[in-house]
C-alpha cells in the first residue's frame, strides 16, 4: 500500500502534482538503518537524544482535555475560579501569631493561672480510682496523655485559625516536589502508544512490533507516526485492507505510506509543534487579570479544529502577522500533508518569508520567468458558467454592490456568454489576451467566433454572442469594466502566465483533494491591482473548489497573508460554507478600512477566531469590541468618609493617628455591584495591547468558544 487512498493523483487533471516514485538521487532508501535525513529540531519539550528515548518521551508526554486553543502537550489543568490567595506577609504573619496564642494559651493552663475547670473532662469521664491510684506509672500515662490531647486540640484551633495548612502547601514538601517535575511511569503495553495497541487489537501483531522497534531504535519521528496513523484510519474505514496496510509497513517501517514528494519531513522548523494533538504554539497566554483563570500562564496554541472555522488576524505594518500567526500555521499545515491529513495553499507576496520553496510540492511564482507551474486562469473546470462566475469574482469582486443584484451578477453573464461559445469552438477557453479582444468588442475575434460555431453546427450558441453584440451597443456595458481589469493581466511580465494551450504546467486547485503543499507567490510590486485580481481568484477558487470535495476527511486550508481587496460579498459567503466541507481560511489584513463597510460585520461573523494584534486604530478596535460582545463583571466602589470625633478624648486620639499617619480618620464603605461592560474596549484594544501580544477569540467546529485572551506571541 503506497498511500491512504487521498494520496493518488485523479486522471482528471491534465497535470497532477508530481509523485517521485523514489527518494531523490543521492538518497538513500528510508528503510536502511542510515537512511533518514537529517532530523530537525526534536519534539517539544524533549532534548535530543541518539536513540529512540526522545520520540518515546514525546510520544508518551501527557495529553489532558483542555479548553479551546490551549497547548495539550504537557498542559496541567488549572481551576476554572482563582482561589482566594492570601498574601505571604498576611499569611505568614497570622501564622506566626496563631502560633504564639496557642503557646501563651498553654503556658497559662500548665501553670496554672486559669484555674483547674480544664480537668473537668477528665474527672466526667474517668472513674476517681484511675486519678488516685497508687500505680504511679499508670496514673501519670493518664495525665500526661490528657495533657497532649489538650495541646493536640489548642493546635487544632489555632492551626486552622493560622491557616498552618496553606502554609504548608505553599512553603512546605508538597510546593518542592510541585517544583520539580515528576518522571511520568512507563505505561502499561497495552496502553503504550509507542507499542501501537490499535494495531495488536486488530491483528497485526507484526505490523506493531516493527514500528515499535523502529521507535524505539530512533528510526521513527512524529511526522512517520501521524502518517502511519492516518493510514491505519483509512484501514479502519474500509478504505484499505489490512493485509495491505501490514505489507507496507512489514516492507518499509515507520518509511510506509510516504507522501507522493517522498519527503519525511520539513527541511527546518521555526515553530514547535504536536502532531499528535495537531497543534502548533504561537505563544502563551498572559497572566492578566482579564484573562480566564485557567488560561493564565499556558501556551496558546491552533489546530485543524480552529482553523476549520477560519481565522482572521488584523494589525499593522510589522506587529508580527507573516512571522508569527502566517508562517506558523503554514509551517503545521505543511507537516499535516506530509502525514496525507491536510493540504495547504499559502498565497503572499515574494520574498513574504513564508518558508523555502523545497517545503512546498508546487510554487507558483506569477510573473517570475523561472517558475515551473503556471496558475489555471479558470480553476481547472470545463464548465463555462463556473468558470465564468470565478472569474467575474476576481476582476470585479471588489467593485460589486454588497448587496444582492450588483455587478458580479451581469459580469458572469457577460463571461458566460463569451466563454461557452470559445469552449465549444476550440475546445479550450480563451487566453487572456484573446479573451481581452472579445470583451472589447474586437471585430475580427468576434466574427471568427461566430463563424467557427456556424461551422460545427451549433448554432444555439449564436444566440450567446447576439445577445453580447446587443449589450455592447448600450451604455454602462460591464463588459468595459472586466476588459479593462483583463488588461491588468495582459502585461509583458505575464506573457508566459495563464496559457490555454496546453504548452505549460498550471496548478489547478482542483488538486486539493491530495495532500498538496502550495505557494504562490504574487508579484506586488509594479502589478498591485494584479496581485489582488489574482488573490480574489485563488480565494473564489479555493472556496469552489473545496467545498465539492468527494473526500472530506482531508482538511484544506488556505493562508492569504495580506487580504487587502480581496474580501467581498460572494468571498464572505464562500468562507461561511467552508465549515461544513472540512475546511477554512487564515487571512490578514493591516486594517478593517480594507473591507468595505457594509462587509465588516459579516467578515468577522463568518470567522470563527478573530485576532486584533498591538497597534490596532480604535475604530478598527470598535468593530472587534462589539462582534466580541459584552459579559457581566463585579464592580467594588470604595468610599472613604471623615469620622468626627464628638468627645475631647475621641479628637485627642484623632489628632494623634494624624499626626502619626499623616491623614484623617476615616470610615471605608465597599458597594459591590454587577454591571455589564465590553470584554475588550476599542480603547483597551488601541492602546492597552502590549507590543508583540494579540488579542485572540477561537471558536471550534463542534461550537465550542473561547473568549478574547491575551497573548504573548513572543514566548
Amino acid at each position: 500500500m503506497d498511500s491512504d487512498g487521498t494520496r493518488d493523483a485523479r486522471g482528471t487533471h491534465a497535470n497532477p502534482v508530481p509523485r517521485p516514485a523514489a527518494p531523490p538521487e543521492g538518497r538513500p532508501g528510508p528503510v536502511e538503518g542510515s537512511a533518514l535525513p537529517p532530523m530537525p529540531p526534536g519534539p517539544p519539550g524533549v532534548p535530543p537524544r541518539p536513540d529512540g528515548s526522545a520520540f518515546l518521551a514525546w510520544l508518551r508526554a501527557s495529553r489532558p482535555q483542555a479548553a479551546p486553543g490551549v497547548w495539550r502537550f504537557g498542559y496541567r489543568p488549572r481551576p476554572e475560579q482563582e482561589p482566594e490567595r492570601i498574601p505571604a506577609r498576611q499569611l505568614l504573619s497570622g501564622a506566626l501569631i496563631a502560633f504564639l496564642v496557642g503557646w501563651l494559651v498553654w503556658s497559662l493552663l500548665w501553670n496554672g493561672y486559669l484555674g483547674g475547670w480544664w480537668v473537668l473532662p477528665l474527672e466526667l469521664f474517668t472513674p476517681d480510682s484511675w486519678r488516685q491510684s497508687n500505680d504511679r506509672v499508670g496514673n501519670a500515662l493518664l495525665w500526661y496523655s490528657y495533657y497532649t490531647l489538650i495541646a493536640v486540640i489548642i493546635m487544632l484551633v489555632v492551626g486552622r485559625l493560622g491557616r498552618w495548612g496553606e502554609v504548608w502547601r505553599r512553603y512546605g514538601p508538597p510546593a518542592w516536589r510541585a517544583a520539580v517535575p515528576a518522571a511520568e511511569p512507563a505505561p502499561a503495553p497495552e496502553q503504550d502508544p509507542a507499542e501501537w495497541p490499535q494495531l495488536r487489537s486488530a491483528g497485526a501483531h507484526e505490523a506493531a512490533e516493527r514500528l515499535a522497534a523502529e521507535a524505539k531504535a530512533g528510526l521513527m519521528r512524529d511526522v512517520d507516526h501521524a502518517r502511519i496513523s492516518r493510514a491505519w484510519q483509512g484501514v479502519r474505514s474500509g478504505t484499505h485492507t489490512l493485509a495491505s496496510f501490514t505489507g507496507a509497513v512489514l516492507k518499509d517501517g515507520s518509511a510506509a505510506c510516504l507522501h507522493p514528494s517522498g519527503e519525511r519531513d520539513l527541511p527546518a522548523r521555526h515553530a514547535r509543534h504536536d502532531l499528535l494533538t495537531g497543534q502548533v504554539r504561537l505563544g502563551t497566554t498572559a497572566d492578566d487579570p482579564r484573562n480566564p483563570y485557567h488560561y493564565r500562564g499556558s501556551g496558546l496554541a491552533l489546530g485543524p479544529e480552529l482553523l476549520a472555522t477560519s481565522l482572521l488576524a488584523v494589525g499593522p505594518a510589522g506587529s508580527g502577522k507573516t512571522g508569527a500567526v502566517i508562517r506558523p500555521l503554514t509551517e503545521s499545515l505543511c507537516l499535516h500533508a506530509l502525514a496525507g491529513r491536510a493540504a495547504v495553499v499559502t498565497v503572499g507576496a515574494a520574498g513574504a518569508g513564508l518558508g523555502p520553496a523545497e517545503a512546498y510540492d508546487v510554487v507558483v511564482r506569477i510573473g517570475h520567468p523561472e517558475s515551473v507551474y503556471d496558475l489555471d486562469l479558470y480553476g481547472g473546470t470545463t464548465d463555462p458558467d463556473e468558470a465564468a462566475a470565478i472569474l467575474a469574482e476576481a476582476l470585479v469582486g471588489d467593485l460589486a454592490d454588497p448587496h444582492p443584484g450588483g455587478d458580479s451578477r451581469r459580469s458572469t453573464t457577460v463571461l458566460a456568454q463569451l466563454l461557452g461559445p470559445f469552449r465549444a469552438v476550440h475546445d479550450r477557453f480563451p487566453s487572456v489576451p484573446e479573451l481581452r479582444q472579445l470583451l472589447d468588442g474586437t471585430p475580427g475575434p468576434l466574427a471568427a467566433l461566430r463563424k467557427g460555431l456556424t461551422d460545427t453546427g451549433q448554432e444555439s450558441l449564436l444566440r450567446e454572442l447576439d445577445a453580447r453584440e446587443r449589450q455592447m451597443a448600450h451604455p454602462g456595458d460591464v463588459g468595459a469594466v472586466l476588459a479593462d481589469r483583463i488588461a491588468l493581466l495582459d502585461r509583458p511580465a505575464f506573457a508566459a502566465f495563464f496559457d490555454t494551450s496546453g504548452q505549460s504546467r498550471p496548478f489547478s486547485l482542483k488538486a486539493l483533494d491530495h495532500p498538496v503543499r502550495v505557494r504562490i507567490d504574487l508579484p506586488q510590486r509594479g502589478h498591485a491591482d494584479a496581485s489582488r485580481i489574482l488573490a480574489r481568484l485563488v480565494l473564489a477558487q479555493f472556496t469552489a473548489s473545496v467545498t465539492v470535495r468527494e473526500d472530506r476527511s482531508l482538511f484544506a486550508c488556505l493562508l492569504l497573508d495580506d487580504a487587502s481587496g480581496v474580501i467581498t460579498p460572494e468571498s464572505v459567503r464562500g468562507i461561511q460554507r467552508l465549515r461544513s466541507a472540512h475546511a477554512g481560511t487564515v487571512l490578514t489584513l493591516r486594517t478593517l478600512d480594507d473591507v468595505p463597510r457594509p462587509l465588516r460585520g459579516p467578515l468577522l461573523g463568518a470567522t470563527g477566531c478573530r485576532m486584533a494584534l498591538s497597534g490596532l486604530t480604535p475604530w478598527d478596535g470598535q468593530d472587534f469590541a462589539e462582534v466580541w460582545g459584552k459579559e457581566w463583571t463585579e464592580t467594588r466602589d470604595v468610599t472613604d468618609r471623615q469620622i468626627i470625633a464628638e468627645t475631647p478624648a475621641g479628637k485627642a486620639v484623632h489628632m494623634l493617628r494624624r499626626v502619626i499617619t499623616g491623614q484623617a480618620p476615616t470610615a471605608r464603605a465597599v458597594t459591590v455591584r454587577q454591571v455589564e461592560r465590553e470584554r475588550w474596549s476599542a480603547s483597551e484594544l488601541a492602546h492597552g495591547v502590549p507590543p508583540g501580544h494579540a488579542v485572540l477569540s477561537l471558536t471550534t467546529v463542534q461550537g465550542e468558544h473561547a473568549p478574547p485572551l491575551l497573548v504573548d506571541l513572543r514566548s
